[in-house]
């Protein structure tokens, strides 16, 4: 778009205050943690009032809602290309798992202390809460995708309820990653490895009348914890 002037459209300095705040605030808890990182930080070192934070953010949860969809926009972007080139459904389902990790690595260090605020009671940076929907709608539609762009001949309910069992399983293997010590954490890619291996040999059985009704009932019960 042009302003009036004909020139490029310039952002207004509302505009410029919320993106420092917002840059800010991803690099404090990059760097400091969920816990060192406060709203009179930011508003410190962004040289405005704490009025001025809470009027663009009204919570340190508005905050980790902008690092949600920050991690989740790059997990797209790093997925979305590898996904293109195969058609085969574990390996696309391994592309969207392992740069979820990839995209999680730089948080690892204090990854428990967002863990911890997250399975407070009523907590708004709760995954499965209201305000995460943004940046869950992405994640989730990552393994839509990769299932629908799949080759393979699953009943179409098994593969229609599949994404949103995949989606909780995500959020599982994110959580055992969070207080993986392991080197690289790569206890948790191995934990993956396995799963997919043993997804890989299950999901055939899907086909066999006498299991696709059971299987269908679990993955639409599993999508039940899914909002």
């Amino acid at each position: 778009m042009f302003s009036s002037a004909g020139g490029p459209e310039k952002t207004t300095k509302s505009e410029r205050t919320r993106a420092l705040l917002r840059d800010l605030a991803l690099r404090s808890f990059r760097e400091r943690g969920y816990d060192a990182t406060t709203m009179r930080l930011i508003a410190g070192e962004a040289g405005v009032s704490v009025g001025t934070t809470n009027y663009h953010f009204a919570s340190k949860t508005d905050l980790v809602q902008e690092l949600y969809i920050e991690v989740q926009e790059r997990h797209r972007d790093a997925a979305t290309p590898l996904l293109a080139e195969t058609g085969d459904l574990i390996e696309r389902l391994r592309i969207v798992y392992t740069t979820g990790l990839d995209q999680l690595t730089p948080y690892h260090a204090h990854a428990a202390e967002f863990v911890s605020a997250a399975l407070a009671p009523r907590s708004g940076i709760n995954p499965l809460a209201p305000e995460s929907t943004s940046a869950r709608d992405i994640t989730e539609g990552l393994y839509t995708e990769a299932v629908a762009g799949a080759r393979h001949t699953l009943p179409r309910e098994i593969a229609a309820a599949l994404p949103r069992a995949l989606f909780l399983s995500h959020l599982l293997l994110a959580l055992y990653w969070a207080y993986d010590d392991s080197p690289g954490q790569g206890r948790s890619r191995r934990l993956l490895d396995r799963g997919l291996s043993l997804l890989g040999l299950a999901l055939p059985l899907a086909r066999l009348p006498l299991l696709r009704r059971p299987l269908a009932e679990l993955l639409a019960l599993i999508g039940e914890a899914r909002p």
